[in-house]
């Protein structure tokens, strides 16, 4: 990882876009609707050390590179990360392409290597994060303190969380319902859902950029990972790294029976995908699911 991506919080804050023209229009767009300052600056006000005075973030967007020179140094004055636009030599960090759902922002970045690329890349991670997922965000945000008194254990926690996103609050609150999912989900916290874990099978270890949405978002989502060398390549790129990982020989049906019992999410992956072990599973009273790791060509 050569560069580290972070998000900085809005509220409050001043930024301040120096330049004209559709560079700078560009920048601007970034914040539309967000709780900052913007402040423009042009001309002569650009290249004024005390107009950065202040900010908490800045942007020098031009086509003219003495100008971006010029207001890059003003800019340094006030001691505040700074971006050129196009310009990584005067830059202290880059732009990434930007998914905005409101409370939920995805990043995709390339240390300024190439743009385009961050934003080809942009339009499949869009496709994957409904319109909705801010108010998702924003209706959990609000009980996460009964939520984490509700589910002490963090493994319950998450699995409660995973029923309520793919439950009828996170489809209200969606839809835009705001009212109605919030009910429901109080309803949830107080009547504490079951925390049974669940158990996904993904057969066949399908190359990284043939998987399944589906499969992704199990993996991604997953507790504990059960695979073989055959899926080192998909689990790197689709699994979550906080994820336990078990051998196929360590992963007995009773081991993972219990595993789903106290809350834990597994996914069986490629050739650990055993028949055998799946009928066990069923016999031991574990729900399975089993699905493709590879979209049909």
């Amino acid at each position: 990882m050569e560069t580290f991506p972070a998000f900085f919080p809005l509220a409050g804050k001043r930024v301040v876009i120096a330049g004209e023209g559709e560079p700078a229009q560009a920048k601007a767009r970034l914040f539309e609707g967000s709780p900052a300052e913007v402040a423009r600056l042009t001309g002569a006000a650009a290249l004024d050390p005390n107009a950065y005075a202040g900010a908490s973030l800045i942007f020098v967007a031009s086509f003219d590179l003495e100008f971006c020179q010029s207001a890059a140094r003003a800019a340094r004055a006030a001691g505040v990360p700074l971006n050129v636009a196009d310009h990584p030599e005067l830059s202290d960090f880059h732009t990434p392409a930007i998914v905005d759902r409101g409370q939920v922002v995805a990043a995709v970045g390339t240390a300024g290597a190439s743009p385009l690329l961050a934003s080809l890349l942009r339009a499949e991670v869009e496709a994957r994060i409904p319109e909705g997922a801010g108010r998702i965000a924003a209706l959990l945000g609000s009980r996460r303190e009964a939520v984490g008194r509700a589910f002490p254990d963090l493994a319950h926690r998450r699995a409660f969380l995973r029923a309520v996103l793919a439950g009828p609050a996170a489809a209200a609150a969606g839809a835009g319902d705001e009212a109605r999912a919030s009910a429901l989900l109080d309803e949830a916290i107080a009547g504490g859902w079951s925390c049974l874990g669940r158990v996904s099978v993904i057969e066949g270890a399908a190359a990284p950029d043939l998987i399944s949405l589906r499969a992704a978002r199990v993996l991604a989502s997953a507790d504990v990972v059960v695979s073989g060398e055959d899926a080192r390549v998909l689990l790197a790129n689709h699994a979550r790294r906080e994820a336990e990982r078990l051998t196929p020989q360590a992963a007995g049906a009773e081991v993972l029976a219990d595993l789903a019992l106290a809350g834990r999410w597994v996914a069986i992956v490629g050739e650990a995908a055993d028949p055998t072990l799946i009928a066990a599973l069923e016999g031991l009273g574990v729900a399975v699911e089993t699905l493709r790791a590879a979209r049909a060509s």
